[in-house]
């Protein structure tokens, strides 16, 4: 059975804990982020949680009904990260592109996070909130309801995709990551054209661009796509 979670004025702490600090929903959100970045998934738990914030494992659970409730409170903070200050232009691809590159860089300053959490749909107020406003940009834009959603669908999870993938590669210790940026050049380039004419006729290009995110240019493929279904 589900733990009961009371109000948050209910289940104040009524003194600091070993580090001063009086217990908050959001300070444990912030906390377990900075678990995440320093240990990654698997050094963040209840009791290691409770040490950093110099309480018992137990209080974690007067914020949360479990682990997997404060995961899905992580990712809606990145979401709501991603949409503090955003507001709407009226001309809905720049507004879109924004709000892609904002989502996508809110889970990038957080890899070890957003590897966990990118995935999931938490149905909170950041999230709700978020994909309200992008709906309401495509039907402002004029889309039909059914245009305005597949749009929609593509771009959120075309956005949250990257932010996984790219997060991915930033959270592979350093070795590893220079290791695979290093086989474009030492491996790709120096294929033979007699062999690979494909490849060695790109392979300068393929050097300079491989190592980068191809977020930026998926965007703008699907937003030119979408216009010309407008203009259509």
């Amino acid at each position: 059975m589900a733990k009961r979670v009371v109000p948050e004025a209910a289940r104040r702490r009524r003194r600091p804990t070993k580090q001063g600090q009086v217990l908050s929903h959001a300070h444990i959100v912030e906390t377990a982020l900075r678990m995440l970045r320093e240990h990654g998934p698997a050094g963040l738990t209840a009791r290691r949680l409770g040490h950093a914030l110099g309480a018992d494992a137990s209080t974690v659970y007067r914020y949360f009904r479990g682990m997997d409730d404060l995961i899905l409170a992580i990712a809606d903070e990145l979401f709501g990260r991603a949409m503090t200050s955003f507001t709407p232009s009226g001309d809905w691809r720049a507004d879109l592109r924004e709000l892609g590159t904002r989502i996508h860089n809110a889970y990038l300053a957080h890899p070890q996070a957003a590897v966990l959490t990118a995935s999931r749909v938490t149905g909170r107020p950041n999230e709700v909130a978020g994909d309200e406003t992008i709906l309401g940009i495509l039907r402002g834009a004029g889309f039909a309801d059914a245009d305005a959603v597949r749009i929609y669908h593509a771009f959120i999870d075309q956005s949250l995709a990257f932010a996984i993938l790219d997060a991915a590669t930033l959270a592979l210790p350093k070795a590893a990551r220079e290791a695979d940026e290093e086989v474009w050049r030492d491996t790709y380039a120096r294929l033979p054209a007699a062999t690979h004419p494909n490849i060695a006729a790109t392979a300068p290009l393929l050097v300079a661009r491989m190592n980068d995110s191809a977020y930026p240019t998926a965007l703008d493929l699907l937003l030119t796509s979408a216009a010309a279904q407008l203009a259509g």
